[in-house]
């Protein structure tokens, strides 16, 4: 008999074998589809469906997918997502066009070209002081209308029953928020130079991110399947940091954080990191990491699927895995299934893998592709497994 997908998805929570691999697209930012291949998926499947953004920022540029769709991309998991506060919103949308995006932490995104922004405005770039962290104009990360709806779109889900959930706070993620109020490159640079400042702006970002999770998890830490947290530690070729600095530094934010939320929470602890960083999965492993993402299929040794499954594959579900470097954007159809069913023969034997996309669906993904991907796991993934 058919699973429902959140049958599916917590069978492979417990990496045990569900009906069919999971397929999780669009719940969040980093599992998500950008708005420009969104709406070719609507226009070649004749879905009527406004075009929305999640935690409404149409600046971010993902797309809040709409019931229909999600249904045709056989999709298993919804996304619960909280908000910037009402007064960030406000202001926002009253500025001027094509004027810097400013979130409430001070720091925000710049127009590159039309429609197209980045990060570019870092509030504490220069900053290198204790003192400079002290008078810094923090966030009230506790303000109640970040948390607008969060219960109510939790208690629907888990009360239809159909789709697994995952909760998905706005960003828990403590070095990706030193990088945005510093720079990267400014706040490696600090890391090394100046480390009791960097390693004291980290605390007080983690310290941040667990108010806002404090609340968060107080709307629905009891009805959730999931929980994405993260920090971005790899690029293409390796590390950002040693893994002797990662463990000495980043390591005791991270399981802090993690412990915090498994003291509030049963729902799974999924992690999002891109990059080669493969030195470092078993650390996520003993500190409580239960599901990782996006398994980045291009970089370094998260390349060697067999490598990863043979080795880490009984602590850790496995969600991502399909190429947005070269595959997805550059492929045929006909090669994007043939992808699909290498990665599940590999990462899929015997469960506990989710089959995504590494990290958003970009807009140089042509909407055939990403629909090749989702149908191919209606072929390919069904379990027992075909050679």
């Amino acid at each position: 008999m058919p699973m429902t997908p959140r049958e599916r998805v917590i069978t492979t929570l417990a990496h045990e074998m569900p009906d069919r691999v999971p397929i999780v697209l669009g719940p969040s930012n980093a599992t998500g589809i950008r708005m420009s291949t969104y709406r070719a998926i609507k226009a070649r499947e004749g879905i009527q469906a406004p075009d929305e953004y999640i935690y409404d920022w149409p600046e971010l540029g993902t797309a809040r997918v709409d019931e229909a769709t999600y249904e045709r991309l056989h999709a298993d998991v919804r996304g619960v997502l909280d908000h910037f506060p009402a007064a960030v919103r406000a202001r926002n949308a009253a500025r001027d066009p094509h004027s810097p995006f400013i979130d409430d932490w001070g720091s925000g995104q710049v127009e590159g070209a039309p429609g197209v922004w980045f990060p570019g405005v870092h509030p504490m770039a220069d900053a290198f002081t204790l003192d400079a962290i002290e008078r810094y104009p923090w966030p009230d990360m506790s303000d109640p209308t970040r948390f607008e709806g969060v219960r109510a779109e939790a208690l629907r889900l888990r009360h239809e029953n159909v789709y697994a959930s995952m909760g998905t706070p706005w960003l828990a993620f403590p070095l990706e928020r030193a990088f945005a109020m510093q720079g990267t490159d400014n706040f490696l640079a600090n890391l090394a130079g100046e480390p009791e400042f960097a390693e004291a702006l980290l605390w007080k970002t983690q310290s941040l991110c667990k108010t806002l999770m404090a609340g968060f998890l107080q709307e629905c830490g009891d009805l959730i399947d999931m929980v994405k947290i993260g920090d971005d530690l790899g690029s293409q070729v390796g590390l950002l940091m040693s893994p002797a600095m990662y463990r000495r530094i980043l390591k005791p934010i991270h399981a802090d954080l993690i412990a915090f939320i498994k003291e509030r929470t049963t729902a799974a602890v999924v992690f999002h990191t891109d990059g080669d960083v493969y030195d470092l999965l078993g650390d996520f492993i003993e500190i409580g990491v239960d599901v990782l993402n996006p398994v980045q299929a291009s970089a370094g040794g998260m390349s060697d699927f067999a490598g990863l499954k043979r080795r880490f594959g009984d602590s850790l579900v496995f969600c991502g895995g399909i190429d947005t470097h070269r595959v997805l954007p550059n492929g045929t159809p006909a090669e994007v299934r043939a992808e699909v069913r290498r990665v599940i023969g590999t990462l899929g034997a015997g469960g506990g893998y989710m089959l995504g996309a590494v990290h958003t669906v970009m807009g140089d993904v042509p909407p055939e592709n990403v629909l090749a991907m989702v149908d191919a796991v209606e072929e390919f993934g069904r379990y027992p497994l075909r050679d």
